[in-house]
């Protein structure tokens, strides 16, 4: 909480004592997308005056309300661009102004601004000018398009963008490829995972309204991590706001399948609604440490037993509004001049999210014999959880005359899930004939808290049209997991109905099936610092530039865990036959030896372990324009030098792991202009993809919900991944565009998820393996037009994309882990400026893919198509100073199905096929109201 105080105090205080005025400001980028610096802007009309733009390309100026202004902008070797007409009573958002080379055409360009203002016109024109110029192949979102939707965050707004799936809302999928694939940027500084068990990043922490710009590289430029193959999302956020602004959004909203039914909660502590335990299920106090704890006597051991929280019950929750969502945001900005040519700019961003939610799920693990399903599990679940979500986004940027820049960035973000699964079903493993009927519970809390904070600046020499920027970054992922509760009774006599339940629990000190506790302690720590240079010269009259640069990231990670068991020494079937609330009372606990409970810390060296890595990373790129611009080619390489250690720094200790590669990392992209509205790209890259610790690290951990131990595989190599693209890009006119490209991809050593039937667990064991290749063949579409053709529909617009994709592992005969052959999304917009009416409809759908792959004995578990249907309206109200809307998400609601494909028909078939696993999520229906305070 110390560090959000410290991120807003400064924003605080300034934004209130600045003044409002009336501004005019603009960026200048050139044919290549960069920023011009040194740009010279001619203002006339009600005032004459000169100014430059800074080193991100960017002009203001004071301009009186009501007053027309005509703008001149003119940079060396581009064409003069004059804007007419500009108000300044209505012109108050960023201009965005992009000048086209003079190699093209010697001439200059006119704008004339129109009743509706060309130069917001001229705005979004710089945002199709942007993708078509970019040197990628790439996908553009802008500040005005994402102010132009009702997406409250990062993660809403990436599902607008053709060729992308967001998966639960956060998760990001391109081209098919799962999450592991992809990788983030934050204002140029590559980010670290979100969630320690996960290679990815959950892009819902970041608000929509401080977002300058969004970018999805598609193809790898050596001047960006090496480290993806699906995409590259780059986050701009504001760094001066135009003006002072504040914002204010309050909200609620609903899931079907929760709302109007039981829902369950379990004792817990007075911080929950925050996402932090206050110390209700921490370590009880003087318990000692696992060395000391670990030479006890058994009795010893048990006295310890009995101070731990008796909890083991969930309660029914009957209030009505505590199974609502709430959400709260408030963000706002301010600018204020030091001295003639200094500004200092602030943006702050504070949000929270409470969701109640309750999934259903059924999930069975099988045995096969001649391609017959047996069932061993069979297991019907209703997980209860409130989910919070919530944090802090706060930045100064002093802007020091127009060449240089200084920022300081932090972000800090809280992801907690407080949950309760209750679960009933089968358990054939010990009964084969007709099963044991099972009652099984687990009570959880885990909390993920992620800080970020960088220093960065930027410094353009206009004497060497050279430009220097540079970074430093800090970053803390914390997970926490107190007090992990699992406990199963099984019924005595299945046959008989009236049978009654006893505690599943045996004399075995080390189960975490039943009577266990788990406690789970993770700290990542990430330093991040670098710079790079970029020199641009005239060659042949035409624009080119040479930029070299330096990355260097170490990542620390220091992971403990401490697992208990309560086991049963002499078999007591009266003991066993308790209700769960009382079962586990102090009375009930022993001397270690005798027929009460007993109680044990399972002490092995996996459950602790540290991990560091270093990343040296260095790259050279050079920028070159041919054929009168016509031709444009960046080329160059990364070289990225990892070094990590996993698990002790002890090479006697059986967890060391040690590996240092050196990779050499390519990079290509050629951009032919056949006309001014049609681009011709080729793109070929060596990149590649790194386990993380967890996937390297032995510890294994029962999970519950899948009902199998997930152990690391410390074996696990890179993945070196080759690419290759051609694309036929055509933008008709603004705001429209048709986009036809194929693409290849050789994976060497993919990463799996792997199913057996042995291993740590009871029930089997989820391994990591690496085959030796995969093939990817791809092709896709992307569309985007407007239907202005007639009046009837002049305010809908349709886009969309298709990618199909035929990927092999060619020694299994099979797909990959995690991809998929298709994916579709289909996006109709009606919107009416007039009346501030903006309304979305998006259908989403990815093809079937491999969940978890499986062996000779184990088919893979296949996820069958779900289609997603999502709707939102949004509606200015109240002099347009505040908004209405309504967000509807998955409509459809039909289950997600997980499943063995006995038949191999490549389809789900209920009467033959073994469904492992089957989820309902229900429909989320959300209403949020906005209102500017400051505007």
């Amino acid at each position: 909480m110390k560090k959000i105080i410290l991120l807003l105090i400064p924003c605080f205080f300034f934004i209130a004592v600045v003044a409002q005025t009336v501004t005019i400001q603009g960026k200048v980028t050139g044919s290549k997308n960069e920023p011009l610096a040194d740009a010279t802007i001619t203002i006339s009309g009600d005032m004459q005056m000169v100014i430059k733009t800074n080193v991100d390309g960017i002009f203001s100026f004071k301009a009186i309300p009501g007053k027309k202004y005509t703008l001149q902008i003119a940079y060396v070797g581009y064409q003069t661009k004059t804007i007419t007409d500009v108000n300044a009573g209505s012109n108050t958002d960023q201009l965005s102004v992009h000048l086209m080379d003079a190699g093209n055409n010697l001439g200059d360009v006119t704008v004339k601004a129109s009743s509706r203002t060309q130069a917001k016109v001229e705005t979004i024109n710089s945002a199709i000018q942007y993708q078509k110029n970019t040197a990628v192949v790439a996908q553009v979102l802008s500040a005005e398009a994402i102010k132009r939707t009702p997406d409250r965050n990062t993660g809403e707004v990436l599902k607008r963008i053709p060729g992308l799936s967001v998966i639960d809302g956060r998760y990001l999928v391109v081209r098919g490829l799962a999450d592991r694939y992809n990788q983030a940027m934050l204002n140029g500084i590559l980010l670290s995972s979100t969630e320690p068990d996960r290679k990815t990043f959950a892009f819902d922490i970041f608000p929509s309204n401080i977002i300058d710009n969004i970018i999805i590289n598609k193809t790898f430029l050596p001047e960006y991590s090496g480290e993806w193959a699906g995409g590259l999302v780059q986050i701009t956020t504001n760094d001066v706001p135009l003006k002072k602004f504040m914002e204010v959004q309050v909200g609620t909203g609903f899931n079907t399948q929760t709302i109007g039914h039981d829902f369950y909660n379990y004792k817990g502590g007075k911080l929950d609604f925050l996402g932090f335990d206050d110390g209700t299920r921490a370590l009880p106090a003087g318990l000692p440490s696992k060395s000391v704890f670990n030479e006890l006597t058994p009795e010893q051991k048990t006295t310890y037993g009995k101070l731990f929280e008796n909890v083991w019950t969930a309660n029914p929750q009957n209030n009505t509004l505590q199974l609502i969502s709430k959400n709260f945001r408030v963000a706002g900005g301010f600018n204020t001049a030091m001295g003639n040519r200094n500004k200092l700019g602030c943006v702050f961003a504070l949000n929270y999210n409470l969701t109640p939610r309750r999934i259903f799920f059924k999930n069975r693990i099988f045995s096969f014999s001649n391609n017959q399903a047996s069932v061993n599990f069979d297991y019907s679940n209703n997980k209860y959880a409130n989910d919070v979500l919530w944090g802090a986004l706060g930045s100064l940027t002093l802007q020091l005359g127009n060449y240089n820049k200084l920022s300081w960035k932090n972000i800090f973000n809280v992801n907690t899930s407080d949950y309760t699964t209750g679960r009933t079903g089968k358990d054939f493993e010990s009964n084969s004939t007709i099963g044991d009927n099972i009652r099984a519970s687990e009570l959880a809390f885990k909390a993920n808290t992620y800080y970020n904070t960088n220093l960065s600046g930027e410094h353009f020499i206009p004497a060497l049209k050279v430009k220097l920027d540079w970074f430093g970054s800090f970053a803390i992922l914390d997970q926490y997991i107190p007090d992990q509760r699992r406990l199963q009774y099984n019924q005595e006599d299945p046959s008989i109905p009236s049978s009654p339940y006893a505690l599943l629990i045996s004399a075995s000190k080390t189960s975490q099936r039943s009577g266990s506790r788990y406690y789970g302690f993770l700290n990542d720590y990430i330093y991040t610092t670098g710079a790079n240079i970029t020199k641009s010269l005239r060659w042949n009259n035409q624009l080119q530039n040479i930029k070299a640069g330096y990355f260097f990231q170490v990542k620390d990670r220091l992971f403990d865990s401490r697992p208990f068991a309560i086991y049963l020494p002499v078999d007591n079937p009266t003991l066993r036959l308790e209700d769960p609330s009382v079962v586990f009372s102090a009375q009930n606990f022993g001397n270690g030896t005798d027929n009460k409970f007993a109680f044990n810390e399972i002490y092995d060296i996996r459950y602790r372990y540290l991990a560091n890595s270093i990343l040296n990373a260095g790259f050279l790129q050079i920028d070159n324009q041919l054929l009168h611009n016509k031709l444009r080619i960046i080329w160059g390489a990364r070289v990225e030098n990892f070094d990590q250690l996993l698990g002790s720094v002890r090479k006697t200790d059986p967890r060391y792991l040690h590996t240092e590669k050196l990779d050499v990392l390519p990079g290509l992209n050629a951009t032919y202009k056949l006309t001014n509205a049609v681009n011709l790209r080729l793109a070929g890259s060596q990149t590649v993809i790194r386990p993380e610790f967890r996937e390297l690290s032995s510890f294994s951990f029962y999970d519950f919900d899948l009902g199998a131990t997930i152990t690391g595989n410390p074996n696990l190599p890179r993945t070196k991944v080759t690419n290759f693209d051609l694309r036929y890009e055509f933008y008709p006119k603004a705001g429209e565009i048709l986009n036809v490209g194929v693409f290849y991809k050789y994976f060497q050593n993919p990463t799996e998820l792997y199913f057996n039937n042995t291993g740590a667990g009871s029930s089997g064991t989820f391994n990591y393996i690496s085959p030796d290749d995969a093939q990817s063949f791809g092709a896709e579409i992307e569309f985007r037009k407007r239907l202005d053709f007639t009046t009837a529909l002049k305010n809908f617009t349709v886009q969309g994309n298709l990618s199909y994709i035929y990927n092999r592992v060619p020694s299994l005969g099979r797909p990959m882990q995690g991809q998929s052959p298709y994916l579709l999304n289909i996006g109709l917009q009606y919107d009416v400026p007039s009346i501030g009416l903006n309304t979305t409809l998006l259908f989403n759908q990815i093809g079937r893919r491999i969940y978890y792959v499986g062996g000779s004995d184990n088919p893979p578990v296949w996820e069958a198509p779900r289609p997603l249907l999502d709707m939102q309206i949004a509606k200015k109200v109240l002099k347009n100073r505040a908004e209405i809307k309504l967000n509807i998400s998955d409509i459809i609601n039909q289950e997600a199905r997980f499943y063995h494909d006995l038949n191999d028909n490549k389809k789900y078939d209920a009467g033959t096929d073994a469904l492992a696993i089957r989820k309902k999520y229900g429909t989320n229906v959300t209403l949020s109201f906005a209102y500017t305070i400051l505007k």
